[in-house]
């Protein structure tokens, strides 16, 4: 679940700011801006320590008044090798209410790369059962090459071309040394 830093903003008076002293965070969290009054912008600024390993898209975001919205600070969790300490600034009313926030990062837990094998690997495993030649893609798609050449056999008979039956004959032989090919195979 991701960490969030909820801010409240014109609940005590006209542009003042409610925010935690301090946030402890592994990894990528959202500041939760919640407005109780006008609509307005606020600033979020991270200092030169956090900015090395988070990202914030834009510095003012607007809030319309009584309302929510979450502003997502991406962490590079791959740059942070130790706990990190940095500030994340808050202001409103075009900084006349500022508020510091301590953010601490702490480094992520590391990912476990083993797998866990258990003796039944090592046992030989039962050989798949043979299919059936209809199961089979290769015996069904020459099946239909087949039936192709079969009507297009007849058909030469019907028009009366030698030609295409001769062609069509030469090809249904062909499947059929092709199919005992393969069902020599299996």
């Amino acid at each position: 679940m991701t960490a969030e830093l909820p801010v409240h903003i014109s609940r005590e008076g006209l542009h003042s700011l409610e925010v935690p002293n301090a946030i402890e965070v592994d990894g990528s969290f959202v500041v939760r801006l919640i407005n109780h009054g006008q609509s307005l912008h606020v600033h979020l600024h991270l200092d030169d320590a956090l900015s090395e390993v988070a990202m914030l898209d834009a510095g003012n975001h607007f809030v319309e008044g009584d309302s929510e919205r979450h502003i997502r600070i991406d962490v590079d969790t791959e740059r942070v090798d130790e706990n990190l300490l940095g500030k994340l600034k808050v202001a409103a009313g075009h900084g006349s209410k500022t508020r510091y926030v301590d953010v601490s990062i702490s480094e992520p837990e590391p990912i476990r790369k083993e797998v866990e094998v258990d003796e039944s690997l090592a046992k030989p495993q039962p050989a798949p059962a043979n299919p059936g030649l209809i199961q089979q893609p290769e015996f069904l798609a020459l099946g239909l090459s087949a039936v192709g050449l079969l009507v297009a056999g007849i058909a030469g008979m019907v028009v009366g071309n030698l030609i295409v039956v001769l062609g069509a004959v030469v090809g249904f032989v062909g499947i059929l040394i092709t199919i005992a090919s393969l069902d020599n195979r299996i």
